[in-house]
């Protein structure tokens, strides 16, 4: 009788430790389109436009003022090239306070960003179901994260590669017009 036991243990035992491993889950990764599902739904979409039209255009003021401080750059390396030391010191003065300036502008305009986002996410029905529905989107498809593909507030995507498989963008849009009818 012992004999006989001890290969269904043996079995047992390894259909638990097979099983143990296929419970593991694999981490999935999606990515969603936000601004064309703003745009997708718009009726109710006009405080989180008027968020991302606000953050453009901060993003082009820094890298207009970004753009002044290079051209102020390269103007003192000429100085510098030519030992004008008067215009090459006026110069560093002008790229030191563009510079603080730029600073300063960025972090009071995060500031307002951050403050404005956290009145959104809190106040606005709209942004509050689009995330409802990512979420619902996500998992029902069996997603762990689900990432911004493309970033008003940055001149690169946050992504760098995704597969489109992974694109759950009209799945949220028709999840949002589904709700709407």
């Amino acid at each position: 009788m012992k004999r006989s036991t001890k290969p269904v243990l043996i079995l047992a035992a390894f259909f638990l430790l097979g099983s143990g491993l296929g419970a593991q889950q694999i981490t999935r990764i999606a990515v969603v389109d936000l601004g064309k599902v703003i745009l997708s739904y718009s009726k109710d979409s006009t405080a989180l436009r008027d968020y991302e039209a606000k953050k453009t255009q901060i993003q082009q003021d820094i890298d207009r003022m970004a753009e002044e401080i290079k051209a102020l750059q390269l103007q003192k390396v000429d100085a510098d090239k030519a030992k004008d030391a008067a215009t090459s010191s006026r110069l560093d003065a002008d790229i030191t306070k563009k510079t603080d300036n730029l600073r300063a502008y960025v972090r009071a305009k995060q500031d307002d960003l951050d403050k404005e986002a956290a009145k959104l996410n809190s106040s606005n029905a709209f942004v509050q179901l689009v995330y409802q529905k990512i979420q619902n989107v996500a998992e029902v498809e069996g997603y762990s994260l689900v990432l911004n593909l493309k970033s008003a507030d940055s001149v690169m995507s946050s992504v760098l590669w995704y597969s489109p498989m992974i694109d759950i963008t009209d799945k949220v849009i028709a999840s949002l017009i589904g709700k709407a009818q």
